[in-house]
């Protein structure tokens, strides 16, 4: 079952027909400790309308924030002890790769992260700027998993890079962050087979194209979200970005125009201009 939020409510994708809900309130349905079964009595007794159009679709995201883990692929590990080896930091990567505590940080609020189809941004003052696709959570107020979506984690390698304390600046910004199509909403995880893929488009050719299997996430999902509600309340829920474990060559930055396309089966593609 998938969930789509659009400027009247929402939609809801059942096995293959869709049904839409107008006037319903994002903010409670994302809050529900069970999103299937409530999504299941959303729909009961409505009539399936043929399709929709992209275009209607909002970025999934009300009230919640959106959080973000780091260091969880082996690649990605390589990469920042890349990027921060002059500042001296590349240690500091290895470290958390390995250590129990997972790295976690602050990524977006709903005013900074786009949609489907909407514009990314790469910072003024950054030289060195890549999309970084991730398999993101939906959690619930409870701390329970109840759905996944698209996550596009915008980052400032050059920023992060000359020193690891920089990273909020390397990472929150408007723009950063893109979230959909839609969430995923299923009673069982997401299966470890799975697949992460991603194309960055240049005035219509592939500049860069990548895959990952989640057989290669070293963290957990759940003991993600475990940390990430350790002494904190999410009264809205929130999303939480899982890392990416695919990474450009550290010759490749994107530039204005470029079009990402980041794409997980069994959830849809997440499409975004960079602007």
């Amino acid at each position: 079952m998938r969930l789509f939020r659009t400027k009247g409510g929402c939609v809801v994708e059942r096995e293959r027909q869709y049904f839409r809900v107008d006037g319903a309130d994002w903010d409670e349905l994302l809050a529900q400790e069970d999103l299937h079964g409530a999504l299941v009595e959303l729909i009961a007794g409505c009539e399936s309308i043929a399709d929709f159009h992209s275009v209607e679709l909002l970025a999934p995201i009300g009230r919640q924030e959106v959080w973000a883990a780091g260091v969880t692929y082996y690649r990605s590990r390589g990469a920042r002890m890349e990027e921060s080896k002059d500042s001296g930091g590349g240690s500091f990567y290895d470290r958390v790769y390995s250590a129990e505590r997972p790295e976690l940080f602050f990524k977006s609020t709903a005013s900074r992260t786009v949609g489907t189809g909407g514009k990314v941004r790469i910072r003024a003052d950054a030289k060195w700027s890549v999309p970084e696709p991730e398999l993101t959570l939906l959690v619930s107020p409870g701390g329970r998993i109840t759905g996944y979506t698209i996550g596009n984690d915008m980052s400032s390698r050059d920023i992060e890079g000359e020193n690891p304390l920089y990273l909020p600046q390397a990472k929150v910004y408007s723009g950063s962050c893109a979230l959909g199509p839609g969430i995923l909403v299923s009673e069982e995880p997401l299966a470890a087979s799975t697949e992460i893929s991603i194309e960055i488009l240049r005035q219509g050719r592939v500049e860069f194209a990548g895959q990952v299997a989640l057989t290669e996430l070293k963290r957990d999902p759940k003991t993600l979200v475990e940390y990430l509600f350790r002494d904190n309340e999410f009264p809205h829920g929130c999303f939480l970005m899982t890392g990416t474990g695919i990474v450009p060559p550290s010759t490749f930055t994107l530039a204005s125009g470029d079009l990402t396309r980041i794409t997980i089966e069994s959830i849809g593609t997440l499409e975004n201009e960079v602007a």
